[in-house]
């Protein structure tokens, strides 16, 4: 595999050498390349979408509910979601939480799966719209049953863990062959970075500063 290094390295020889040789130097460079490389494959228009209706819930429905969903790493992607939008101002729930209520047609539930398939969230997802909640879901495949029963759909490129057919995302994006990172790591990090983004994004749209943030953040804390 090619690194093509563009950040400057240690002037000592030694060092450089050693730098290059690290797998885990390596990996990182690469995930962070293909996460730059699929900034530019997301449409806009989905993203918009995502943002319009979560605007739209905390000035009209502020009391109503969001759930988030998701399983395995997925799932903690989705807690750490859930958290800011907590801290934005949002009625959030995550999905295994035993405090998780009834959610009903004006509430949003939000499902985060590479694969669109994972058994449990599209279950949940099922539910969610039987109770006619607005679904938004975050996967790799428009064509997923999770993204066909699915009012907003955004599509995050990633390799997903269930199939070596799917790893053609990291081949398109990169140019590789081989996977840069185990089972579903591309979609789960670059699924982090893009919900970080539209934090800024929702912080901005709803007039809230990092210090309106930090009131609502847990003063109490294991």
């Amino acid at each position: 595999m090619s690194y093509k290094w563009r950040f400057k390295l240690s002037s000592s020889p030694t060092n450089t050498s050693l730098f290059e040789s690290l797998i885990s130097i390596k990996t990182m460079y690469d995930i962070a390349e293909f996460i730059m490389r699929a900034v530019r494959m997301l449409k806009p228009e989905q993203v918009s979408k995502m943002i319009e209706v979560l605007v739209n819930h905390y000035n009209q429905n502020k009391n109503g509910k969001i759930l988030v969903m998701g399983a395995g790493r997925s799932g903690l992607v989705g807690k750490a979601f859930g958290m800011r939008l907590l801290h934005l101002g949002y009625n959030v729930y995550v999905l295994g939480d035993t405090i998780v209520p009834a959610i009903g047609e004006r509430d949003i539930a939000i499902a985060i799966s590479g694969s669109g398939r994972t058994r449990l969230i599209l279950t949940a997802a099922e539910a969610a719209k039987a109770a006619k909640s607005t679904l938004i879901s975050i996967t790799s495949y428009a064509d997923s049953p999770l993204a066909k029963i699915s009012d907003v759909v955004v599509e995050i490129p990633g390799r997903t863990k269930y199939s070596t057919n799917e790893d053609y995302f990291a081949r398109q994006i990169l140019g590789i062959t081989e996977p840069l990172a185990p089972l579903g790591t591309l979609f789960e990090d670059t699924t982090q970075i893009f919900l970080d983004g539209l934090v800024a994004e929702l912080m901005k749209k709803l007039n809230k500063t990092e210090e309106d943030l930090r009131m609502i953040h847990a003063n109490i804390e294991l």
